[in-house]
């Protein structure tokens, strides 16, 4: 059986390389898993040995050697339930989650091994070993004393505890944002009521209802179906309905909207994580949990982290509400609508837009066909870094996947990586990039090189009468694309070979949006738009006419998001700072977001919304006590891309092949192997500023 061969189990056969991803079942799981924490904590076993000599090839690399394969096992495991779900695969994912979280929590809190890292840190080898293997042991020393080594055994078996729970609840609320998300269904019959929407909004409506086996349209909480009806429908009560149903997921009002069961309601599990991540925190000597996640992170302390995002919302509130009062000046005097209420406001800001700029977001959209967006992208990345990216035929886990190798300029094989571009029922919302393997100098003396998952839920392509038209995507959905191949590029062109330290790995939290967020400016330059658009009906490029109204109109209503941005990051800090979970009610998560609102934003939070109860970046997708990250590695990206703008004035180019190389080598290529900081300086020659940021942002 499958089960207890590993020759015929896909998760322990594939060795260094790739696995089948289509051949793994769920009965797979349990079996391959156990036998991989056997072999883990054998290793473990060894290290421990008094024979065994602190060195880095006797201590370090066996034992990199050994959890590698859990870890790279488990994350494939990990992947396919966030891009395959299914119930069986759900529930043997969940049995063996509490296995996986306790190997690392006890591999964490072992008070031996931590004694032998340092050790090593202490002999005379440290010194001689390269900056990447002193930055894994250096780390490794933080993560142990992170991790409760040095607590007492008492306290270790409660330490474990909280760590197995923390990692259930975060599961717990994922799913339940799936299945609140997958739940909904709304099916219009009346062709009258889709005045408005886009034709492929209405065309993949009909394929929905078609897959379910529903006549006339359907309509889903997915983005690529749910933010269509937002921004163009004029049904009022479509929006209104669906509105509801989406700010109300995974809450205690999501049964009554339609998104749900009240077993899905996140309110305590939010509530059970918090006092979890406080208890761990105190436990470790830290006032709170965002004070421990500073611990490795690039900001210093609470108060600053704190004091950076409220001056931030200092800066845009004067622009919020100059775009709020705008809107409602217009919705009122053009749309006929006297009170602007939530499920209007996409819309308002759509119709506002094309009549002050002129184009809307479905002109645009039509330019923008994803083969020739990854055509573009893939250009630019290879006239600024020197590589070559070419199709390959790796295996996948859906039709729809693709793949790919970069190469060097000689065609030395670099990387590899996954495009899993499509919204999908059991699919995980949003956009992520994963480390599907990370880069490592193998003990034979081979490089291990770096793979890479890109996922993205972009609408499908969609079959009207017999004929499948090219998929667009908006200009938005191009910006998240660029986004998450800067992580890519982070973690598939390092040329660190310490595995802990390589790519994305050895970061500090608070910078690791520095190059996702870097390759998002350069969706704004028309020498990369004119190669990277094409009608999808007439082949012709973007218009530089329409290029100009959109770059007029790239900071339309950035005060008002940039508010609604600072408002998630704010809550999520403070939720972890100066929040008690202990004596709080579940109600007051809630109420705490619209205490933020009410002192940061200039929009009135919807009595209705419970955002807090899928914000899964925080309470499911590591982000806790880290949301800030976004807007503070935001002042990186923005001066780092300052650079190209300086030398494109002096070679007419921002595709500058030498400010790229430096880009290269001083950011990507050196991974987590020195500080963000050090890295940043070594780029740009000086500390980062704020400057550029705030005048990209139109908030200058």
């Amino acid at each position: 059986m499958s089960m207890n061969n590993p020759i015929l189990n896909p998760l322990l056969s594939f060795g260094k390389s790739l696995p089948e991803y289509s051949s793994i079942k769920a009965v797979d799981i349990k079996p391959a898993i156990e036998q991989l924490l056997s072999e883990a904590q054998k290793a473990v076993d060894l290290s421990l040995k008094s024979t065994t000599p602190a060195t880095w090839l006797d201590l370090v690399e066996p034992l990199e050697d050994a959890t590698e394969n859990l870890g790279r096992a488990w994350g494939v495991i990990s992947h396919l339930n966030s891009v395959a779900d299914t119930p069986e695969f759900r529930k043997a994912h969940a049995e063996m989650l509490p296995e996986v979280t306790a190997f690392w929590t006890n591999l964490g809190q072992n008070l031996e091994l931590y004694k032998k890292y340092k050790a090593l840190s202490q002999s005379a080898e440290f010194s001689s070993l390269d900056r990447a293997q002193r930055k894994v042991i250096d780390n490794s020393l933080r993560d142990f004393r992170l991790g409760g080594a040095e607590l007492s055994d008492d306290q270790k078996i409660r330490f474990a505890e909280i760590q197995d729970q923390q990692a259930q609840l975060s599961k717990e609320f994922s799913d339940h944002v799936l299945d609140a998300t997958d739940h909904f269904v709304h099916v219009i019959t009346d062709e009258k009521e889709l005045a408005g929407l886009p034709e492929d909004a209405i065309a993949a409506a009909k394929q929905t209802a078609e897959s379910k086996e529903l006549s006339g349209w359907a309509f889903t909480l997915h983005f690529p179906s749910y933010f269509p009806v937002m921004q163009f429908s004029e049904n009022r009560t479509l929006r209104k309905k669906l509105y509801e149903a989406y700010v109300t997921r995974a809450s205690e009002l999501s049964e009554k909207f339609g998104s749900g069961k009240t077993e899905w309601d996140n309110t305590n599990n939010m509530l059970s994580q918090l006092r979890l991540k406080d208890e761990e925190a105190k436990m470790l000597g830290f006032a709170n949990f965002a004070a421990l996640s500073l611990a490795p992170k690039m900001a210093k302390t609470v108060v600053e982290v704190d004091q950076f995002l409220t001056d931030f919302a200092k800066k845009a509130q004067a622009h919020g509400q100059k775009d709020w009062q705008e809107l409602q000046l217009f919705a009122k005097d053009h749309l006929d609508l006297s009170s602007l209420e939530p499920w209007d406001m996409a819309y308002a800001s759509e119709k506002l837009k094309q009549v002050r700029y002129a184009f809307s977001e479905n002109e645009v959209k039509q330019y923008f066909p994803l083969p020739k967006v990854l055509d573009g992208l893939f250009a630019l990345v290879q006239t600024l870094f020197g590589v070559k990216i070419e199709k390959d035929s790796l295996p996948v886990w859906h039709a729809d996947v693709q793949s790919f190798k970069v190469l060097s300029k000689n065609g030395k094989l670099l990387a590899n990586f996954y495009l899993d571009p499509y919204a999908r029922p059991g699919k995980r919302g949003g956009a992520w990039m994963d480390d599907a393997r990370g880069r490592r100098n193998l003990p034979n003396g081979k490089i291990q090189t770096p793979v890479a998952y890109l996922v993205c839920n972009f609408p499908a392509p969609v079959t009207v009468n017999g004929v499948t038209k090219q998929p667009t995507i908006s200009h938005d959905d191009v910006i998240t694309m660029f986004h998450e191949c800067g992580h890519g590029l982070h973690h598939m062109l390092t040329q660190v070979g310490s595995l802990g330290v390589s790519g994305i790995n050895g970061v500090e939290w608070d910078a690791v949006e520095l190059p996702s967020q870097f390759m998002e400016n350069f969706c704004w330059e028309w020498e990369v738009l004119e190669k990277m658009t094409s009608h999808v009906e007439t082949g012709e490029t973007l218009p530089k006419s329409l290029y100009e109204k959109m770059i007029a109109a790239k900071n339309f209503q950035n005060g008002m998001s940039t508010l609604r941005q600072l408002v998630f990051s704010l809550t999520d800090w403070r939720l972890h700072s100066n929040f008690d979970p202990h004596s709080a009610k579940p109600v007051d998560i809630l109420q705490l977001s619209r205490q933020i609102n009410d002192q940061v934003h200039v929009i009135k939070q919807s009595d209705l919304s419970r955002w807090p109860n899928t914000f899964s970046h925080i309470f499911a997708g590591g982000y806790s006590a880290g949301y800030y990250s976004y807007k503070w590695a935001e002042v990186l990206s923005a001066d780092a891309y300052a650079a190209f703008e300086e030398a494109a004035k002096k070679t007419g180019s921002i595709l500058d092949e030498a400010t790229g190389e430096r880009y290269r080598q001083e950011i990507l290529e050196v991974g987590g192997s020195r500080s963000a900081a050090e890295s940043f300086k070594a780029f740009r020659g000086r500390e980062p500023e704020i400057d550029a940021l705030l005048r990209h942002g139109g908030l200058a």
